[in-house]
């Protein structure tokens, strides 16, 4: 089945080419709130195993 050219507007490019950068931007946003989120577990797994070692230290947590 041959295909069939269709002529576009310039309008119709332009509002393609506009859905397109939405659809990347909220591609990139979502990957950045992402590494935001991981980098941020990870500090604060990295704070409470800090600060239950600081604590067992000064004798805060009993010794299992």
């Amino acid at each position: 089945m041959p295909e069939k050219e269709v002529q576009l507007t310039d309008a119709q490019i332009e509002a393609i080419a506009e859905r397109a950068a939405e659809v990347a931007l909220n591609k990139v946003y979502t990957e950045v709130g992402k590494n935001v989120l991981k980098k941020l577990a990870w500090l604060t797994g990295a704070a409470v195993i800090g600060l239950a070692i600081w604590l067992t230290g000064h004798g805060a947590l009993p010794k299992g």
